[in-house]
């Protein structure tokens, strides 16, 4: 299509770059890649003077003809997200090819169909175990045994089909993820209840753990880095709902347990020891690997994701048993997965975060939120709101920390790159 191409393709070239941003911001990607990737794919079909609108649940296109044609305004409403990064990869491959000039309209309507009816990379059996295995890999990684890491698997398991029943019935997204909470810690409760001798707090941080928004955050963190503040906005508002349904269900089960005398003490929450001691390593690894999945990572890509969890608790443990803080540590250890995420999305052509976001797994806050929880189910108010903000502040570093690994390749990868894209950098001086 020519900047002389009828209103009609022009209108179909805003519905197909609409349906490729919708797609791309429902699988967590950041908004500034969404918005590039719309620009690309309407500069590619002759349309330059497109301004681009992006949150959280709708996408606006404005097509403002210099040559005196009318105006014409686009939105699509976001209404499913839902990791899928087999199909992210593959859309964004499209855009890639779109953007060298080797697709014409009609085939890339017809290629994006296509990817849209793909079948998924794995079947819904697989997805489920995987997130009851990132529970159970916490758990080891926490310090518990095959019997607590059992327990974390079978109560993960539980709870996800009790949310699952609720979404068939319509419940609100909220109270699926606060009963799969409840039903998350109510099997580590019942081993204290019955005193089985195991460290049993370990199986209520890996269900914590396998609920926690880890995707969001980092997207969340990205966009107000990137300078977009209202969707920033918007995905922290998700993650702070998230969490909060995540504490609903759990201290509802706390809270039941304490007043009916099951002896659970703030001195009983374990926290991950600083060790590289095989059964931390292995933990490790394996969550990153199962996070992996159940993002729907293609397999081609899983090794890199599991070999990203290693190394992160590698960077962590050697600086944290060096003096450094645990937020500094998180921050660097997430850096440096960031950077080299970044480094391999570039040479293999797949968006960094197939292989980082799996990666940032075994340093998700899940023993300080369950500290957290737990001391106001036992009243202690302060002190545990003091526990929630440290596991709100190691999540932002997690964030923070990624962002900042990509943003240090892209200083060095030249002016005329960066300006392509993210042309809105510049400096503002706070005003």
């Amino acid at each position: 299509m020519t900047h002389s191409a009828s209103d009609a393709e022009g209108h179909r070239a805003m519905a197909l770059a609409l349906r490729v941003g919708e797609l791309l911001l429902g699988s967590g990607e950041a908004t500034e890649n969404v918005a590039g990737a719309m620009r690309r794919i309407l500069e590619r079909y002759g349309m330059r003077q497109v301004e681009a609108d992006v949150n959280l649940s709708a996408i606006t296109l404005s097509h403002v003809p210099s040559d005196g044609r009318p105006p014409a305004t686009a939105e699509r409403r976001v209404r499913r997200r839902q990791p899928d990064y087999d199909r992210l990869i593959a859309v964004h491959h499209l855009v890639g090819e779109v953007a060298s000039r080797e697709l014409s309209l009609a085939e890339t309507e017809e290629r994006l169909r296509e990817i849209t009816r793909r079948v998924r990379v794995y079947p819904e059996w697989a997805v489920v175990t995987s997130s009851a295995l990132i529970a159970a890999s916490a758990a080891v990684l926490i310090g518990g045994g095959p019997t607590v890491a059992a327990a974390a698997f079978v109560a993960t398991v539980l709870g996800d089909r009790a949310a699952a029943a609720l979404a068939r019935r319509g419940v609100a997204e909220f109270f699926q993820t606060a009963v799969a909470a409840m039903f998350g810690s109510m099997v580590p409760v019942l081993l204290i209840w019955q005193r089985v001798p195991v460290e049993a707090g370990a199986a209520v941080v890996g269900a914590v753990v396998a609920l926690l928004p880890g995707r969001p955050l980092v997207a969340c963190v990205q966009d107000g880095i990137a300078g977009e503040y209202v969707t920033a906005t918007a995905r922290l508002s998700e993650v702070v709902f998230i969490v909060a349904a995540v504490i609903a269900g759990i201290s509802t089960t706390l809270t039941a347990a304490v007043r009916l005398g099951v002896p659970i003490t703030v001195e009983s929450v374990p926290s991950a020891p600083l060790s590289l001691a095989p059964a931390q390593m292995g933990g490790a690894l394996a969550l990153s690997l199962t996070f992996a999945v159940a993002l729907l990572v293609p397999p081609r890509h899983l090794l890199p994701g599991a070999l990203g969890g290693g190394l992160i608790w590698l960077t962590f443990v050697s600086l944290a048993a060096n003096g450094m803080p645990a937020l500094g540590a998180t921050t660097v250890a997430a850096a440096v997965v960031g950077l080299l995420g970044a480094v391999y999305g570039r040479l293999v052509r797949v968006p960094s975060a197939v292989v980082v976001i799996p990666s940032i797994g075994p340093l998700l806050p899940g023993s300080a939120l369950y500290r957290g929880m737990l001391e106001l189910s036992l009243d202690n108010v302060l002190s545990g709101l003091l526990h929630l903000v440290e596991a709100l502040s190691l999540a932002v570093g997690i964030g923070a920390g990624v962002i900042l690994g990509a943003e240090i390749l892209r200083a060095f990868r030249g002016r005329g790159i960066a300006r392509r894209t993210r042309p809105a950098a510049r400096r503002t001086r706070g005003y």
